[in-house]
């Protein structure tokens, strides 16, 4: 039985890829931080009590910025692959906490990859390591971006994923070790936390036609974004691990909307035309420096992985607001 250990476990990519894993056959080990509330809503369907036996999915306490608990997880556990998922993974709020995004989002990959290094040294297993880069890290390129196209972040968190993309690719070319990172273009679900703008239109939607709000407030509506399924995407993450040799490849569906079009879209499912009505523009979402146009050229995943992106944005939207109309109990037909 293959182990994996996955950083960022109680996220939107975390638990689909632990349901995808364990689907897989795998004994999988998830990371998460210390705190006085529960954050394992999106584990609940594949947690179980470890008194019981049987159970192949474990979760240990640690942090991206503790390095000594990192590397005593590493003997414990012997995992086979390790997903790096964890970060400070929200763009605009990176602005906010620059120092912190560094630490954890950069810096984390940093000291996980010292100590995969150690570790097959010390232990002589050897570990293959899965990056999480983001599109955030093209910024300002032009569109479509590939493997090749130049970064240019325009974000604190772009910037430290470029930091950790590099980091990646300098220990897999200086010490051997197996990594692929996988430069992901922005993916959603019904597990997308709410204060994302696309979790934060279809919940603000389904808030509306409940008579619980009377608007929704956004920031640059004419921002273009490559969006797909994310359960989609954590089967491309486990299918770079599975090549014969590590490579870095990006992910997505090939198409970019609007951030308006995505709103009229979540409107239009509810048989709401007159959207504009329901929104406003608030500058305190807007970033200090706007990342304009992103889209993928996903050629090589296609190619080399045989992964392709199935859901489209029309259906991506109406997932989501079946779902934030159905949790709030909202008798909607949605078109």
């Amino acid at each position: 039985m293959k182990k994996a250990l996955i950083t960022g476990v109680t996220g939107q990519d975390g638990s689909y890829l632990a349901e995808f894993l364990l689907e897989k056959g795998y004994e999988v080990h998830g990371i998460i931080r210390r705190a006085s509330t529960f954050n394992t809503e999106r584990l609940e369907d594949i947690y179980k009590d470890p008194h019981e036996k049987g159970s192949h999915f474990h979760l240990h306490f640690g942090d991206l910025a503790d390095a000594n608990t990192i590397r005593k997880l590493l003997y414990e556990i012997e995992p086979d692959e390790i997903y790096n998922l964890g970060a400070q993974s929200h763009v605009r709020v990176s602005f906010d906490i620059p120092e912190y995004t560094a630490n954890i989002t950069g810096l984390g990959v940093l000291r996980i990859l010292e100590a995969v290094k150690d570790h097959e040294v010390h232990a002589g297993n050897k570990i293959k390591f899965y990056q999480a880069s983001s599109s955030e890290m093209f910024g300002l390129a032009s569109a479509p971006q590939n493997e090749e196209t130049i970064f240019h972040p325009r974000s604190p968190y772009g910037v430290a994923k470029v930091f950790a993309f590099n980091t990646a690719v300098n220990y897999r070319e200086s010490y051997g070790i197996f990594v692929s990172n996988g430069i992901l273009f922005n993916h959603e679900s019904e597990r997308r936390g709410e204060t994302f703008v696309t979790r934060k239109i279809t919940r603000g939607v389904a808030r509306i036609i409940a008579g619980l709000d009377k608007k929704i407030y956004l920031g640059n509506l004419d921002a273009r974004r490559d969006w797909g399924y994310a359960p989609e995407y954590v089967k491309a993450m486990y299918l770079m691990l599975q090549q014969p040799l590590p490579d870095d490849f990006v992910v997505g569906t090939g198409e970019s909307h609007t951030v308006r079009e995505f709103v009229e879209l979540a409107f239009r499912t509810v048989g709401i035309d007159d959207w504009k009505n329901y929104v406003d523009i608030d500058p305190r979402y807007y970033r200090p420096a706007e990342v304009d146009d992103l889209r993928a050229d996903p050629r090589k995943a296609k190619e080399r992985l045989g992964w392709e992106a199935k859901t489209k944005l029309p259906e991506l939207v109406k997932i989501m607001m079946v779902h934030d109309c159905a949790t709030l109990g909202v008798s909607k037909n949605i078109v």
